[in-house]
């Protein structure tokens, strides 16, 4: 993303179009339309939404002939951790615990998830402070 620009949340639309360009891109809009199932969206809205996450710095494109070619520009490993990171500010008062609460009362997270959560910052804290 470019500096100087505020961070911007995906709509659902714009990524899945930004999961199409990690999992096969660059590639023109056309080839982005057979990356859906059917009903396919229009040739046109795709368009539309890669060029609105190129305003968002999401996005870039090369020119080639008439065309343009579309690849990402940002890792797909730095926005979810970024958009984790805005959700939990925005809505659980920037608290990881009151996060991981809300998916423990929602039934989104198991006990048995729990534990493999907490193995793994063990794990974690272990290799960063080699006794």
């Amino acid at each position: 993303m470019k500096a100087g620009r505020k961070r911007q949340l995906l709509t659902e639309k714009e990524g899945e179009i930004m999961n199409i360009l990690w999992d096969h891109g660059p590639l023109f809009v056309r080839e982005m339309l057979e990356y859906y199932p059917e009903p396919r969206p229009h040739f046109n809205t795709v368009a539309t939404t890669v060029r609105i996450l190129e305003s968002k710095g999401y996005v870039d494109h090369e020119v080639l002939g008439t065309s343009h070619r579309f690849k990402a520009i940002v890792e797909r490993k730095k926005l979810s951790s970024r958009s984790l990171a805005d959700v939990i500010r925005n809505y659980f008062g920037n608290s990881y615990k009151m996060a991981v609460s809300a998916l423990v009362e929602e039934e989104k997270l198991s006990v048995d998830e729990l534990k493999e959560i907490v193995d793994l910052i063990e794990k974690n804290n272990t290799s960063d402070n080699p006794s």
